[in-house]
């Protein structure tokens, strides 16, 4: 019935030359990519503490071994065992293979009420950050925590504007 109402054959009679979607998938891929992103508010973040937390990211807290630019998350296969990312199966159960996906992390600063993490757990981006810092040892110290929560609001997907933003001191940082 849905298929006769929009027009399409129901018979199995269509050939490949039929397909009116395809082509149009180029310009499409196109279209959505030059959708500018959101950039966070001015005075959301602190950019010197952003900076700092930069160097951290893709260093000693190791984001970046799982979420990567430009997409901030696995290149390929981006899915994780509970046991890759220290939590219970709760969530991961539901899926056919019993695993959590890498959520991509751009654009965090849209998140006012919350749900980080694969599944959506904590309430706020501290508590993703103190779950790393235990699970995978990293003795990241409170000022580094806060650097690096600094530096996921200040997360867009793709290019930033050229003029560099400031904000607020790093106190702040977890308004989630």
């Amino acid at each position: 019935m849905v298929l006769e109402t929009c027009g399409l054959p129901t018979d199995n009679t269509s050939a490949p030359d039929d397909d009116m979607v395809t082509s149009k998938l180029q310009a499409l891929q196109f279209y959505q990519l030059a959708i500018p992103s959101p950039q966070p508010p001015a005075g959301s973040f602190d950019s010197a503490a952003a900076d700092r937390g930069d160097e951290l990211f893709s260093g000693k807290a190791k984001c970046n071994n799982c979420h990567v630019e430009p997409l901030w998350s696995d290149p390929g296969w981006n899915l994780h065992t509970p046991t890759e990312i220290c939590i219970d199966s709760l969530q991961a159960n539901r899926a056919p293979d019993h695993r959590y996906r890498t959520s991509p992390i751009g654009d965090l600063f849209t998140h006012i009420k919350g749900g980080f993490y694969h599944d959506g757990r904590f309430s706020a981006l501290t508590n993703v950050v103190d779950h790393y810092n235990t699970c995978l040892r990293l003795g990241l110290t409170g000022s580094e925590k806060s650097d690096l929560i600094q530096y996921l609001l200040s997360l867009t997907f793709g290019p930033k504007p050229s003029g560099k933003q400031t904000g607020k001191p790093a106190d702040d940082s977890d308004r989630h």
